[in-house]
């Protein structure tokens, strides 16, 4: 095993206090700050999904909120009908509701990727600013049928009453459930770094570059391409029906154009294509809106001037600038 490198060690750093946080806090009876870590963790995860399909596909999207949206409404649905005692579905099968989280899970990361399998079809024939505009526009049709249904909702969302379950933790104390979001977000970072490192990962990194040269090499982009958008969607869905257990409550905001952005941002602050940027980015961001935000309703302001120096000193974002390597390569 080789040494650890400058990132490698900003890497394990930035994981330890994102753990050693929220135990100090819970130590001290803090639970709100607790809740705090939680959120980087799920919006980590989030931007983890978004990474793997900008950072390793060079694929912009900007509904990815759509994804995370999914999520959290098959963890509100689920558990409503649960609690409601009603199936789901009667045709052509009968599907009941669950509090099960990890059935949660890979229910909103199947429906995810079955949704995102025709949206990438289509917006993958696009480029550019057409690609962007394509994947807002899926997003705001899934935002708009959300707000359209009144039976979960509609445009007030859907309570959680009791945070759903998972076998042998009790969910509703705050620390056994941000161990949970912890342990997802380590999974996934570590997927996403073999996933990078395989001949896949190499090939969808080697479309990014130069599309016309892989494919005059014999591999077909498209279906590469595709696949990455689909896992990327399942994993953004994952974090959703989490960020909708933290709060036991969904609503069509987590399917906003807005959500959209701020997993753009995170992905973007921390590094894009960097595997631990988006727990930097998540991390900045909420750091930010909690510290400015009792200031100042404009924290945001402030956050756009970073971001803007980050995009226009720093591309390799604030891992880029901790590991020694500004560009992103």
């Amino acid at each position: 095993m080789g040494r650890l490198t400058r990132e490698g060690w900003v890497s394990l750093a930035l994981m330890g206090s994102l753990i050693v946080f929220p135990v100090a806090a819970s130590a001290l009876g803090e639970p709100f700050m607790v809740t705090l870590a939680t959120r980087v963790a799920i919006l980590a995860l989030a931007g983890v999904g978004l990474n793997l399909a900008l950072g390793l596909g060079g694929m912009v999207s900007f509904g990815h909120a759509a994804f995370f949206g999914i999520g959290g409404y098959a963890a509100g649905i689920l558990a409503h009908h649960a609690a409601t005692f009603t199936p789901v579905l009667t045709w052509p099968l009968e599907i009941a509701g669950t509090t099960s989280m990890p059935m949660i899970w890979l229910t909103g990361a199947a429906l995810a990727g079955l949704i995102a399998l025709p949206i990438g079809a289509i917006s993958l024939r696009t480029s550019g600013v057409y690609f962007i505009m394509i994947t807002l526009a899926f997003a705001q049709m899934i935002y708009y049928l959300a707000i359209s249904l009144p039976t979960y909702g509609g445009e007030d969302g859907l309570p959680i009453y009791l945070r759903n379950g998972f076998p042998g933790v009790n969910t509703l104390k705050p620390l056994p459930f941000f161990f949970i979001c912890y342990a997802a977000l380590a999974v996934m970072l570590a997927a996403f770094h073999i996933l990078r490192r395989s001949r896949y990962g190499a090939a969808l990194q080697a479309i990014r570059q130069n599309p016309d040269r892989v494919a005059t090499m014999g591999i077909e982009p498209f279906p590469i391409r595709l696949t990455a958008l689909v896992l990327s969607a399942m994993v953004t869905a994952f974090a959703g029906a989490l960020f909708a257990d933290l709060n036991r409550f969904v609503s069509p905001s987590m399917l906003s154009w807005h959500t959209s952005g701020e997993i753009l941002i995170f992905v973007i602050l921390g590094g894009v294509g960097r595997t631990f940027g988006p727990v930097a980015g998540a991390g900045l961001f909420i750091l930010f809106e909690f510290a400015l935000g009792g200031w100042t309703e404009y924290w945001q302001f402030f956050l756009g001037l970073i971001l803007l120096a980050v995009v226009l000193y720093a591309p390799g974002g604030v891992m880029g600038i901790l590991a020694g390597k500004p560009r992103h390569g």
